[in-house]
C-alpha cells in the first residue's frame, strides 16, 4: 500500500510530553514504519556493535573520554565494523545511530523520535522537524501514570530532560528545545494526543502541497 505522506517526520521532545505514543499513532494512521528503540537495534546490526551498549547510552550524556576509551579498548577483540575503530566508545555509538538514520531515512517515508534525528536528516529536503513539549504539571502526571513514584516523578522528568538536552547538545551544533531548529513545535498538554497527531498530520499535508507549488 502507497504511504499517505513523502515525508521522514522526526520528533523531538520533553519527558513525559507523549512523543511516543503521538509517534506510533501518527505512523499508524500514515502507514508507515515508526522507529524509537528500534533504531538502536538497526544500528547495532549495520554496525556490529552489541545492542546492550547501545541500550546502555541512549539518549545520555556522554560519559569521560577515559572511560570510553577503556571500554573501547575492551571490545577491540569483537565483530565492530572497521570504520568506527579508534574512536571513543561514545562516538562510535553515536555514529553508527547517525548512519541507521540516514539509511533508514533514505528507504522512504517514517517517523523517527528522538536520537538527535533532526539534526541528522536537517539538509533532507523531505524531512519534517517537530518538538513537543508541556507543561510540568501534565508531564509529571503523565510520568506517574506510566508507574514513576509520586514523590519522586518531578524530578526523573527533569532529570531526563537534563539527559537528553546534554546528548543533543554534545553531538549537534544547535540547542535541545530550541524553536529556531525545528520546522514545529506543539504543547501536547493543551491539544492532548489525538489533537497532537490531526495538527501534525494538516501540517504534513499542507508543507507536501507547498513543497509540490513550489512555494516553500
Amino acid at each position: 500500500m502507497m504511504a499517505k505522506t513523502t515525508s521522514v517526520i522526526t520528533i523531538g521532545r520533553q519527558y513525559g510530553s507523549g512523543g511516543r505514543v503521538i509517534g506510533a499513532e501518527l505512523a499508524k494512521r500514515l502507514e508507515i514504519p515508526y522507529y524509537d528503540k528500534e533504531i538502536l537495534t538497526e544500528a547495532a546490526r549495520d554496525s556490529g556493535i552489541c545492542t546492550e551498549l547501545f541500550e546502555q547510552h541512549d539518549e545520555k550524556p556522554t560519559r569521560s573520554l577515559l572511560f570510553s576509551l577503556v571500554t573501547g579498548a575492551q571490545m577491540m577483540g569483537s565483530d565492530m565494523g572497521s570504520s568506527y575503530m579508534g574512536m571513543p566508545l561514545n562516538h562510535k555509538i553515536f555514529l553508527a545511530q547517525f548512519d541507521a538514520i540516514r539509511r533508514i531515512a533514505s528507504e522512504g517515508p517514517c517517523v523517527i523520535v528522538g536520537r538527535c534525528a533532526d539534526y541528522v536528516l536537517r539538509d533532507q529536503a523531505n524531512a519534517v522537524s517537530v518538538f513537543l513539549k508541556a507543561d510540568l504539571a501534565t508531564r509529571v502526571a503523565r510520568a506517574i501514570e506510566r508507574g514513576a513514584d509520586p514523590m519522586k516523578a518531578e524530578d526523573i522528568v527533569k532529570r531526563y530532560d537534563r539527559q537528553r538536552a546534554s546528548y543533543y547538545n554534545y553531538y549537534s551544533t544547535a540547542t535541545w528545545g530550541d524553536v529556531n531548529n525545528y520546522d514545529l513545535c506543539l504543547d501536547t498538554g493543551k491539544l492532548g494526543v489525538n489533537g497532537t497527531v490531526e495538527l501534525l498530520m494538516e501540517f504534513i499535508r499542507q508543507r507536501e502541497n507547498a513543497m509540490l507549488l513550489g512555494t516553500v
